[in-house]
């Protein structure tokens, strides 16, 4: 690995609590870059085949209506945002600071039928400052991306910003199950075969996951969460654990 990539990757003094780290946005994006390639297949095994249907239940709980404009923050490689142009949306942008997820996400749209394809626009952009105007969209969505994320705070007030009146939020993250045996598995699972076998998987030089388990563990917990959300201004604010709590899903609605 070349000088400028090594200090790009997660050390391991780094990853007590990555969330603190001054590099984190740099780190992050550098990580990201480095596993994209592999970025699906990971998702897909290491899910137990499961991350799709955890997208599908946010869609469902986004509650798209007919004609509404859907912003997909850190989009990665574009499920997200597909799975919501598959609905009544009329149109569907999804926003990311990695370009190489956004070119795989280009790519996998140019495989889908032309009035689903035609419905996503993808823009390279910062999720604490997005290049949109006031009251543009009437969902919000992230999966998987609130943690990596330098200020959440800040984020969740430009999601609020870019909502119009009546607008959801919706918020998909990894959790820690509150059953003892589900915790225990999670754990063992993430901190000691998940880093092994993605990294085998994407030929991962950066500690990309290895970042994963410690960015979990060390961020907000269900209620934190949720809390940070109404502070942003969202009201009706709950969450649905998912997968017997390794991840949960999280909605407010913009009052008005």
């Amino acid at each position: 690995m070349d000088e400028a990539r090594a200090s790009r990757a997660w050390r391991d003094d780094e990853l007590r609590d990555p969330h603190a780290h001054a590099d984190k946005p740099e780190k992050v994006r550098a990580m990201f870059g480095a596993i994209a390639r592999s970025y699906d297949l990971n998702n897909r095994v290491h899910s137990l085949w499961r991350d799709q249907a955890w997208r599908r239940f946010a869609v469902r709980w986004a509650e798209v209506r007919a004609g509404d404009e859907v912003l997909d923050v850190a989009c990665g490689t574009g499920d997200l945002a597909q799975a919501f142009a598959r609905t009544m949306a009329a149109r569907v942008v999804g926003l990311d600071f990695t370009r190489e997820m956004l070119d795989l996400a280009e790519h996998k749209r140019g495989r889908l039928p032309g009035e689903v394809a035609g419905k996503i626009e993808y823009v390279e952009g910062d999720a604490q400052n997005l290049p949109f105007g006031d009251a543009e969209f009437d969902v919000v969505s992230i999966a998987f991306g609130i943690r990596n994320v330098k200020e959440p705070a800040r984020a969740l007030a430009e999601f609020a910003r870019v909502l119009r009146p009546g607008g959801r939020l919706v918020i998909l993250e990894f959790s820690t199950p509150r059953l003892a045996p589900v915790r225990w598995f999670n754990k063992v699972y993430c901190e000691r075969v998940m880093p092994r076998t993605a990294t085998w998987i994407s030929r991962d030089r950066s500690g990309a996951y290895r970042y994963l388990p410690r960015s979990v563990g060390t961020f907000m917990a269900r209620g934190e969460l949720e809390g940070a959300i109404t502070a942003a201004g969202f009201g009706g604010v709950r969450s649905r654990a998912l997968a017997l709590g390794i991840c949960a899903c999280y909605r407010g609605e913009l009052p008005g």
